[in-house]
């Protein structure tokens, strides 16, 4: 687990996929952090990456632009990127900026595992 100020990164790796699980603001000072991670976790290459958001209660542009970055290099590599458990607030953000459609969005981390 990685901390840097407020947010935590947690990191989990499962039979198919790689879990990142930021609790915290994801936000200008925050997003560093998450983009340090996800940069490191992709790497390693894995097919399937899932970015449990559950525990984000805010993130701002900086957040959206790491998490954009992440997506474009997961689809260089030909892999799959799966974001979930949005909280309203942040669900709302990835509306507005019309994100929701170039990500695939689950309710839940049950839903993101491959089948």
């Amino acid at each position: 687990m990685e901390v840097n100020d407020t947010i935590r990164i947690r990191r989990d790796v499962h039979p198919d996929a790689v879990v990142v699980e930021p609790d915290g603001d994801v936000d200008m000072s925050q997003s560093p952090a998450l983009r340090a991670t996800l940069r490191e976790v992709q790497r390693t290459k894995p097919s399937w990456m899932i970015v449990n958001l559950e525990r984000v209660g805010y993130m701002d542009t900086a957040g959206l632009a790491t998490l954009v970055e992440a997506m474009r290099t997961a689809k260089s590599q030909s892999a799959t990127m799966v974001l979930c458990g949005m909280q309203e607030r942040v669900k709302a953000i990835f509306e507005i900026a019309q994100l929701h459609q170039f990500f695939r969005i689950e309710p839940t981390l049950e839903d993101s595992l491959p089948a």
